[in-house]
């Protein structure tokens, strides 16, 4: 992309990232984001995703920088060089996922997820779940933990930690990957084209409680949960030369 003019720069609570808040705007300036030509955001991958949502409508691109630990959707921390960096980055457009999730009173609550939608057990006893896509019944009935549906970009988060498989960036497909399954106790997940419509209905609610979440916004006791991935929606991030979400992921199968 072009060197950008006008930079907003965003960054958590964390004092590293407040500190390089303080040196790069003293460097750059800041302005309102609605402004900006590009927005840097200073601090993990929570705070990236946070970014991304709280920016959705502007359609304007965000470079991470890491001031956290992980930072898999972040590039190096460097004082120096910042305008060189902007200039020379490389842009990848990722769409999200859309929860649509009705609770046992009947209220309905909507929310957008880059990495994850997941389901997981509330109470003391393992969730019972009944698997849809795309108005076919697939799985009658999973006993487990929880189940999640995931991204690409988001194959690498809790999809990884649940043994779930690391998907292209690039690929048309979705992951449904379950938590510790007791029944069937060997199914370890589907790969679904991205177009797949995931239902998941809650079985035995009073019993078996669910909690549903869309990349850190719950909702309780929820009866059904729908998942689709949002294509009118785009998130565009922006990375050094050679450290895209490609390379990352491909990093991450051999590491």
């Amino acid at each position: 992309m072009d060197e950008p003019k006008l930079i907003a720069f965003t960054a958590s609570t964390a004092p590293a990232a407040q500190s390089a808040l303080a040196e790069l705007t003293a460097r750059h300036g800041q302005v309102p984001l609605h402004a900006a030509d590009v927005i840097v955001a200073l601090g993990g991958d929570g705070f990236m995703l946070q970014t991304l949502h709280d920016t959705q409508a502007l359609d304007t691109p965000v470079y991470g920088m890491n001031c956290g630990t992980i930072g898999f959707l972040m590039n190096t921390y460097a004082a120096e060089g910042l305008a060189e960096r902007l200039a020379a980055a490389e842009e990848e457009v990722i769409h999200p996922l859309a929860m649509k999730a009705v609770t046992v009173t009947g209220q309905v609550a909507q929310a957008l997820a880059i990495n994850e939608v997941s389901l997981l057990r509330a109470g003391p006893q393992a969730a019972k779940l009944r698997i849809t896509v795309d108005g076919r019944v697939r799985m009658p009935e999973l006993v487990c933990d929880g189940a999640l549906v995931c991204t690409p970009a988001g194959s690498t988060a809790y999809n990884y930690s649940a043994h779930g498989p690391i998907l292209p960036i690039g690929s048309d497909v979705l992951a449904l990957t379950a938590m510790a399954a007791f029944r069937p106790r060997r199914w370890r997940g589907a790969l679904l084209p991205s177009s797949a419509v995931v239902r998941f209905d809650v079985l035995e609610p009073d019993k078996r409680p669910v909690m549903a979440d869309a990349d850190g916004r719950s909702v309780r006791d929820v009866l059904s949960v729908e998942i689709r991935s949002e294509p009118r929606v785009r998130h565009r991030i922006l990375f050094d030369p050679g450290h895209g979400l490609e390379e990352r992921l491909l990093n991450e199968q051999f590491a």
